[in-house]
């Protein structure tokens, strides 16, 4: 057995642990807290795109460029953030399942 084949054996290792339902105790507790967390996060997500609504409307009508710029920068980080919330769940699942694919 050359070097290079002792290498690759020992980084090849393959530990045999995959994601199981019912190991441990709790799960459906944990899964409904993160599915509230997630939702106290899109009710967050609401009220600071209208406060960033506010500050645009607020910046242009009240002829500051500053507040202005600020109003559209908040609506574009309360945009993204609502979509990373709300695709929170397909974005893990198509994650890990691709990691399943790595050998």
């Amino acid at each position: 057995m050359g070097i290079s084949t002792l290498v690759r054996s020992v980084l090849a290792y393959d530990p045999g642990i995959s994601p199981e339902e019912g190991g441990l105790p709790g799960l459906d507790v944990l899964v409904d807290v993160m599915g509230s967390i997630n939702l106290y996060g899109i009710i967050a997500i609401v009220g600071a795109f209208a406060l960033a609504a506010t500050a645009w409307a607020y910046g242009h009508f009240g002829s500051s460029p500053g507040a202005e710029q600020t109003g559209k920068r908040g609506l574009l980080v309360a945009t993204g953030s609502a979509l990373l919330l709300g695709a929170a769940n397909g974005i893990i699942a198509f994650f890990s399942a691709l990691g399943e694919r790595v050998e």
